[in-house]
């Protein structure tokens, strides 16, 4: 008799991406970028440059955060935010041995991923744990931490992984359904939004969360045409047309920002982004063990104001014992870097040691 296995058929061989001319384009094309641990090589010559991989995301202000939270071994620590787990990774690397980091995260597809690698990174089930909540929840896993956190850090940006793959639909540079959710999952696509809204209530979100100063003329246009406006590059177009023709080709920089400009907007329109931050603001306290320390990183005027608020009357009604007096950002050589620090503002606050303030 045969033996069966013998007779089996070997595997095929995968053959890799295939794309037209000498580099890939697009995002599910570039192969070595989402194969970081196999083309280590390659991944570092395009960080070199300043760039982030396709499928990664650079963490930012890594130090400063560091220097801000002071972790050490055997602490409880919270990245609200988990996003792809650079800043997680920092801190695990302090508080083990003995220490516990919580990751959570809104997002269901890089929640995975991110505990995936971590775990492929020798970190068990003891000194990291995830769970799939947004931030504004964080009450929510205090019963299991044994008394909240040493640690806690809240990076507000919308992660790279998120705005490079098209099919998230967070990008205007390639075509993409217009969805902007961070949770895929739950709630309405952005293009949902757009066909259910009025003009004035578009322009008033373009206002109000981007500081659009075209927001009558882009509402407007985007207005004209919302119920065939399914598409990122869809909306991209929309807001070109809205833009003044008088402006040159000089000026394309500028419509590039008020198209990015739209896209945060609606971006924070749909996830309800200001809410959520004021409910994790709001339950931050709580979640903080004596002497524990928050470093929140915003890349919005509207994000850092109401961090700043936040702070301040914390501190003035003794829930905190001290909170910085000035903005941290990225370091010059980190803008140049990494171009997407450009934005970022770092904020902090400590609570007394008795869990109140002593003036």
């Amino acid at each position: 008799m045969t033996d069966p296995e013998s007779s089996q058929a070997p595997p095929l061989h995968k053959r890799r991406v295939r794309y037209k001319g000498k580099h890939p384009q697009k995002f599910n094309e570039k192969y070595k970028e989402l194969n970081p641990e196999r083309y280590a090589d390659e991944v570092a010559r395009i960080i070199q440059t300043g760039k982030t991989p396709a499928g990664m995301h650079r963490s930012i202000c890594v130090e400063e955060i560091l220097k801000i939270l002071e972790p050490h071994p055997g602490q409880t620590a919270l990245d609200a935010t988990l996003g792809y787990g650079g800043h997680a990774q920092a801190i695990l690397e302090r508080i083990t041995p003995g220490g516990c980091l919580w990751g959570i995260d809104v997002d269901p597809v890089e929640i995975k991923r991110t505990e995936a690698r971590l775990r492929g990174a020798g970190y068990t089930q003891e000194q990291f744990k995830t769970r799939l909540i947004n931030f504004a929840g964080i009450s929510k896993i205090l019963p299991d931490t044994g008394g909240g956190f040493d640690i806690i850090l809240a990076d507000l940006g919308v992660s790279s992984m998120q705005l490079d793959d098209p099919a998230r639909g967070f990008t205007f540079k390639q075509e993409g359904p217009l969805d902007l959710r961070l949770n895929p999952g739950r709630g309405k696509p952005a293009s949902a939004w757009l066909a259910a809204m009025s003009e004035k209530d578009f322009e008033h979100i373009l206002r109000v969360n981007a500081d659009e100063p075209f927001a009558q003329g882009i509402a407007r246009s985007v207005f004209k045409c919302r119920q065939a406006i399914v598409t990122t590059t869809a909306l991209a177009d929309a807001v070109r047309r809205a833009l003044p023709r008088a402006m040159s080709e000089k000026d394309e920089e500028e419509r590039t920002r008020s198209i990015r400009r739209t896209f945060q907007a609606l971006r924070i329109a749909v996830n309800d982004e200001f809410l959520v931050l004021e409910q994790f603001l709001r339950h931050l306290p709580a979640c903080l063990k004596p002497c524990g320390r928050a470093a929140v990183l915003t890349f919005h005027s509207g994000e850092d104001a109401r961090v700043v608020r936040s702070f301040q009357a914390g501190v003035a009604s003794g829930l905190y014992a001290q909170t910085g007096r000035d903005p941290i950002v990225a370091t010059r050589q980190e803008r140049y870097d990494n171009p997407r620090s450009k934005s970022a503002i770092l904020r902090w606050v400590r609570r007394g040691s008795d869990g109140a303030a002593h003036g």
